[in-house]
């Protein structure tokens, strides 16, 4: 079983605790074959609605070729980012972009829901009752069409990422059954543009996208997946990927991806 962890946090992003080198270990640690770190990119600077004027793209490369020297050649290291939220400035997200360096993977991902509710990031979304997280479920799908027209990213991230934050921290208990027009329109786009997804482990939760939607993706032919933890300390790097693939077949999967320079790799389940 080839193990690959295609998303994962570092200190390079704000909300991380370990170094790109601490998590590169934990990985070996883990038995993994293959790691990619996949630091947050978005448009705005952290915590604010101020538009960023540039990454920090010298010290991400700098971090990784730090890892890459403390583990040698008992794991593969593959650099990329989770873009975020790029549908708020698509042009500002592209200029951005160019300066990044030679990377191997993007994550395209909606973290914030739409002007309507002030661009308020999912983790702070509080609604009332069902009615109103329903409504922000909707209005975060139309921000994920955008995104998924767009396409210039390698997988979308956690498609029903609203579910982590309404079930789990807000004590919900949600799906998104109704919505099913709004995601295989998604799928749809994603797959005429050469996007795949990603089959977010969520740290050992319920998995994102879960099994219904997995096999629809499946069944539109959807055939480029990823797995990815979204490891943000080293507790959890890796955490999953053995039950998440067996889910794969389950859902009529044969095979999943990595990625090395943009191109999609294949490893069968």
């Amino acid at each position: 079983m080839y193990l690959a962890d295609f998303h994962t946090h570092s200190t390079i992003s704000p909300d991380a605790r370990n170094t790109m080198t601490e998590m590169a270990r934990a990985a070996v640690a883990a038995g993994l074959d293959e790691l990619c770190f996949t630091d947050h990119m978005e448009p705005v600077n952290w915590g604010t609605q101020e538009l960023r004027t540039s990454y920090q793209w010298h010290e991400l490369s700098a971090e990784f070729q730090k890892a890459q020297s403390a583990v040698g050649e008992r794991i593969k290291l593959r650099l990329g980012v989770e873009l975020g939220d790029a549908p708020r400035d698509f042009a500002h997200v592209e200029k951005l972009m160019a300066e990044a360096p030679e990377l191997d993977f993007v994550i395209g991902s909606e973290h914030m829901l739409s002007q309507r509710y002030h661009y308020d990031d999912l983790y702070f979304f509080d609604p009332a009752d069902e009615a109103e997280a329903r409504a922000g479920i909707a209005d975060y799908l139309h921000q994920v069409q955008l995104l998924a027209a767009w396409g210039n990213f390698s997988v979308l991230g956690h498609l029903t990422l609203p579910l982590r934050y309404l079930n789990e921290n807000h004590g919900f208990h949600l799906t998104f059954d109704g919505f099913e027009a709004e995601v295989e329109t998604i799928f749809r786009t994603l797959i005429q543009n050469g996007c795949g997804i990603e089959l977010n482990t969520n740290r050992g939760n319920e998995p994102l996208p879960g099994e219904k939607w997995l096999r629809m993706y499946r069944q539109l032919g959807g055939e480029i997946i990823t797995l990815g933890s979204d490891a943000h300390n080293t507790q959890f790097v890796g955490c999953a990927l053995r039950e998440r693939q067996a889910l794969l077949r389950a859902c009529g999967f044969t095979r999943f991806c990595t990625f090395e320079k943009r191109q999609c790799v294949f490893h069968a389940l």
